[in-house]
């Protein structure tokens, strides 16, 4: 079978690639405790995916396979996820009685992130019609090459332990784990450059 071919994504794809992200996480653990029920849900992961992912667009680090059936969003060395606005959509959009616990959850992710500079990943998704098809594995595979070409690290987190061995496969071991609370368990994960 032929390997998906990946480009890089334009600031105008950024609605599509948002589609695709939310297919890919409807069923994630992490997400659906945060937002249960699927009006929060819909409501809330394309703001999410914004504030955690936009970045990519303006770096040339937003990448698909054909027919988006793809996406991943990199963020490279020195550039960050907005903070402010992640802030924000877990205020406006968390159950009250769970912001405390999701504000514990990115204080642990931020004390796992590489003090060195590196590529982080913090969003993957394949559209479930099309997963088994090779399409995250292209996108890993042309992603760390760029890593490996800049000799730097690539981190990322995953919020679903059914993703792990894809990450180990692909060089990324994990260093840790982080739960709060009733929360799922976020694995963050380091792959050093080849």
């Amino acid at each position: 079978m032929k390997s998906p071919t990946v480009g890089v994504m334009a600031a105008a794809e950024e609605d599509l690639a948002i589609e695709t992200i939310m297919l890919a996480f409807a069923a994630d653990p992490m997400a659906r405790w945060t937002w249960p029920h699927a009006h929060q849900y819909v409501a809330a992961m394309p703001r999410m995916i914004r504030a955690f992912g936009s970045s990519a667009f303006a770096n040339g680090s937003a990448f698909c396979t054909e027919g988006y059936a793809g996406t991943a969003l990199w963020l490279p060395p020195g550039v960050h996820a907005d903070e402010e606005e992640l802030g924000a959509v877990l205020e406006s959009t968390v159950a009250s009685v769970l912001v405390p616990e999701t504000a514990a959850i990115f204080e642990q992710m931020a004390t796992y992130h590489p003090a060195e500079p590196h590529w982080y990943l913090p969003l993957i998704g394949v559209d479930p019609a099309h997963q088994g098809e090779g399409h995250g594995d292209a996108l890993m595979t042309y992603a760390l090459a760029r890593c490996d070409h800049d000799h730097a690290p690539a981190y990322l987190e995953s919020s679903n332990p059914r993703n792990i061995p894809f990450y180990r496969r692909h060089g990324f071991e994990p260093l840790g784990a982080i739960q709060v609370g009733l929360s799922p368990t976020l694995v963050p994960m380091l792959r050093r450059p080849l």
